[in-house]
């Protein structure tokens, strides 16, 4: 057994972990680093990164199946499964080098790659090591949970963490769950040749726009994936083709569907329960570590959790601002909040589905009347015209004075063109910030300054302004 002493001890090798770490070790602090899984953690190795693979190939596919409209004969088009799996670990692959234990030993951190656990209020032990540390981070992430449906532990029910090595490509993938990643892998894999049944017990993309959800789920339909709402599961079974599963809604009606394989994307859970939280008086619940604005516990002072682990989100990207919350506060004595940014999320369906802030409803229901809403259409874009994708909008969600309350972007490359609103509200800038910057011409990114000049128009065309402009031009 290790006796090790450090200024930092870390639980968990995902997006926060690894942040934290790096950052730590270079400002010249002292590191242990656990993590008993896969380096990088579940966003490289069964997430993120996979599941946009995924989407990359199944896009692909799409565009040369349907080029009939720009006049390609794309006839013939096939899908080779085993082909697309290794695309999947090839990036996977060339982005683990970024997140492997022999970086991070390189930078200085020492990496155990063990399962940890507290001893105490202060101490983290594994198998081979015992680490006394001045601060603790949880940031162990999340995984997929099974919903209690009798008879689904014992079907072979697939998660985010197996989907991607199955040997074979759906012939009939049922997926049970509504969310981001069943929107995403049921279009995928509907792409790629498998039969796909959606089912959610509410509403698919239930914290979507309204309107840009239902255009994303028209897509998936008129694609061919059936996607049913309102239906919740009963019952699991095997059979002779594979899994049956028995939902009914809330009216009381029943059916069977039949597939071959079943995708679960019902919700996550943070992954604490081996960590003995209670031997270090860490108080958390379902959601995660109870934890202050800060992110520190709020029950014992050494230990923060980021990501995850800290309950306030399951996003990536979000993980990497707890991070950035955790280095500013405790490194540089700083006092960031961990909500002191809007953080933003994409649905990568097609069309794409990008959100920050409040939506329609939310700002309607939050000021009232006081709420404007500013749009352009991709139908007016002429990039997209000429690219032949006009599916979609630009929907800006506006307060008093033209405050910035919240913005979705659904269509083709959503997640990309949000960054300017993004940026406008994280500076705490309003409407007026979209329109100033000169954007290149043609280009998909100007729906989101015509947004934004959209809400100008009546009052800058107005007959008072034209007034105006009519005595100035008195002027010699």
């Amino acid at each position: 057994m290790r006796e090790l002493k450090a200024d930092l001890c870390i639980i968990g090798a995902g997006a926060a972990g690894l942040s934290v770490a790096a950052g730590a070790a270079q400002l010249g602090l002292s590191v242990v680093l656990f993590e008993a899984g896969e380096m990088g953690g579940d966003c490289l190795n069964y997430g993120c990164v996979p599941s946009k693979a995924l989407i990359a190939a199944a896009d692909l596919v799409d565009r040369a199946r349907n080029g009939g409209p720009l006049g390609l004969d794309t006839t013939g088009v096939s899908v080779d499964w085993p082909r697309v799996q290794a695309h999947v670990k090839r990036a996977i692959a060339a982005i683990a080098p970024h997140d492997s234990q022999e970086r991070f030993e390189k930078l200085g951190c020492t990496v155990i790659r063990e399962r940890a656990r507290f001893e105490d209020e202060r101490i983290v032990v594994s198998d081979s090591a015992r680490v006394r540390a001045k601060r603790i981070v949880i940031a162990t992430g999340s995984r997929a949970v099974l919903p209690p449906v009798p008879g689904l532990d014992g079907v072979g029910a697939l998660t985010n963490e197996s989907i991607f090595e199955i040997e074979a490509l759906p012939s009939k993938l049922i997926i049970l769950g509504g969310g981001a990643i069943g929107i995403e892998l049921g279009q995928a894999f509907r792409r790629l040749g498998s039969e796909v049944v959606i089912v959610e017990a509410a509403r698919a993309l239930g914290a979507a726009d309204a309107e840009a959800r239902a255009l994303v789920l028209q897509r998936l339909r008129t694609e061919g994936v059936e996607v049913l709402e309102g239906w919740r599961a009963s019952k699991a079974d095997r059979n002779a083709g594979g899994i049956a599963l028995s939902i009914e809604d809330g009216a009381g009606a029943q059916r069977v569907i039949e597939g071959s394989h079943l995708l679960v994307a019902a919700g996550r859970a943070p992954v604490l329960a081996e960590l003995n939280l209670e031997a270090a008086k860490v108080r958390y619940g379902k959601a995660g570590v109870e934890t202050s604005p800060t992110l520190r516990s709020v029950s014992n002072p050494r230990v923060w959790a980021l990501g995850d682990a800290a309950g306030r989100g399951l996003f990536t990207h979000l993980a990497g601002w707890h991070a950035s919350v955790f280095v500013r506060n405790v490194l540089f004595k700083a006092r960031t909040a961990a909500d002191a940014m809007t953080i933003p999320s994409v649905v990568f369906s097609d069309p794409e589905l990008a959100q920050i802030g409040l939506t329609e409803s939310q700002a309607r229901a939050q000021h009232g009347d006081a709420v404007q809403v500013s749009r352009w259409s991709f139908h007016d874009n002429d990039r997209a015209q000429a690219g032949g994708d006009t599916e979609g909008f630009c929907k800006l969600v506006l307060g008093k004075g033209g405050a910035l309350l919240g913005a979705t972007i659904v269509g083709a490359g959503a997640g990309e063109l949000l960054a300017p609103v993004a940026l406008a509200m994280a500076q705490k800038r309003g409407v007026r910030a979209l329109t100033e910057p000169v954007l290149p011409y043609p280009t998909r990114g100007e729906i989101v300054k015509r947004a934004a000049g959209a809400y100008f128009t009546p009052t800058l065309f107005s007959p008072g302004t034209r007034f105006l402009v009519k005595m100035l031009q008195q002027i010699p």
